[in-house]
């Protein structure tokens, strides 16, 4: 029998705050973290808006000399994974140490320390390129310095599987747990890339909002006037323990992952399949692993990334997978509010799941103000619902036709 997994330690840092209780409150506020653009000047640009990390603080969870080593990204894991070991108040020792391991998602890496030294390269010349330079912009740096911060010698891998990555890297770390790989697991997802050259990429493909006049309201899952996703950064951490350990050591623990689901859908670089078969062979995969049936799921995080064909293709497949339960079951698009974390998203979603497994609450999906005739689901709409749950889903899909999904359970 497959040992059991549990969720003992959370830490966040997103758009709406640094910390689980920031951000988690202003979430049920149906509070937006979307604003006007200030890493850069965005003059010119068709985006000027992104939901930017306010008032963090790196030297308040990592040496000042480190943080000028490091990628914006690998300091959202190392201060998340920082928080979460915190909260989990675990005691690691040499005996425990190569008992937990890490795995931490990212979709683009250092993508700021390329800019930075592309720039540098040109105007004074490869011998003013940091040796820094590759440390510092490559992905699986996140869950190295995690690694060598705590001392863990487990397995050490970075899932890159674009907006998936953290849904990835939750699933895969569980996995490890089950098979008896490690004890536990420090795992989750970053992303830092409201940079120039993204905004204008991801421009180039017509795939952002250009609602700049209006920030709070630009992103707007399944909302028949959606017009694009918002670039979000930051990250979550979750600390996954095998049960018994966990119980032995008196750990509090928030909630339980029983099952991962993982497909492709084989169709196309960026958009999904109209029809959604890759992402009702993630669901399908994923219920099965944790041997639950369609009626015994109460509550869905979405994907919705506020994007014409994302949001229509998830509604369809959450409709194959589910039948006419899928109008009785709430669904959360909290991308509404923090905008999309790309590689960070599938983990900050994850916390938010297990939060409302724990709380009995439902974040809102915002925005929502002009229902789309083939988006017809219910979205928790504009305000935060009291409900009792026991077994809830979340999506996370990605560019590449990559999906990944993870099923959660209230701990009892």
């Amino acid at each position: 029998m497959s040992a059991r997994v549990v969720i003992t330690g959370l830490g966040l840092i997103t758009p709406l705050g640094v910390g689980v209780e920031a951000s988690w409150q202003h979430l049920l506020e149906g509070r937006s973290g979307i604003g006007p653009i200030s890493r850069f000047d965005a003059k010119g640009f068709d985006t000027r808006i992104a939901g930017e990390v306010k008032d963090f603080q790196p030297e308040a969870f990592i040496p000042a000399k480190l943080t000028r080593r490091t990628d914006l990204f690998s300091q959202f894991a190392l201060a998340a994974s920082v928080m979460a070991m915190q909260d989990a108040g675990l005691t690691i020792t040499d005996e425990l140490s190569p008992q937990i391991g890490t795995i931490v998602g990212c979709g683009l890496g250092g993508l700021n320390t390329i800019e930075k030294y592309h720039a540098i390269l040109l105007e004074k010349g490869p011998r003013k390129v940091s040796p820094f330079f590759i440390p510092m912009l490559i992905a699986n740096m996140a869950p190295g310095l995690v690694a060598i911060h705590f001392g863990v010698k487990g397995p050490n891998t970075s899932t890159v599987t674009a907006c998936a990555s953290g849904a990835h890297a939750i699933g895969d770390a569980f996995k490890v747990i089950q098979r008896g790989a490690a004890k536990v697991m420090i795992t989750g997802g970053v992303e830092a890339v409201i940079t120039s050259l993204a905004i204008a990429g991801f421009n180039a493909m017509k795939a952002l909002s250009t609602r700049n006049d209006e920030p709070q309201r630009a992103s707007r899952p399944f909302d028949r006037d959606r017009d694009g996703f918002i670039v979000g950064e930051g990250g979550g951490i979750l600390i996954l323990e095998e049960l018994e350990f966990a119980r032995r050591r008196g750990a509090k623990i928030y909630g339980e992952i029983i099952g991962y689901g993982l497909s492709g859908d084989a169709y196309h670089m960026t958009a999904p399949s109209p029809d959604g078969t890759g992402a009702v062979l993630c669901m399908q995969q994923a219920l099965e692993d944790g041997h639950i049936n369609i009626e015994e799921v109460d509550y869905i995080n979405a994907h919705g990334t506020s994007t014409q064909l994302n949001d229509l293709s998830e509604t369809l497949a959450l409709k194959k997978v589910f039948g006419p339960q899928a109008y009785q079951i709430p669904i959360s698009a909290t991308k509404s509010m923090t905008g999309h974390l790309l590689g960070g998203a599938g983990a900050i979603e994850a916390i938010f799941t297990v939060l409302s497994l724990q709380q009995g609450i439902l974040p809102p999906t915002i925005n929502y103000e002009n229902p789309d005739p083939q988006c017809d689901l219910d979205y928790v709409p504009n305000q935060a619902r009291e409900v009792p749950i026991r077994i809830a889903m979340s999506n996370s899909f990605g560019f590449g036709g990559t999906n990944a999904v993870l099923v959660l359970k209230r701990f009892a």
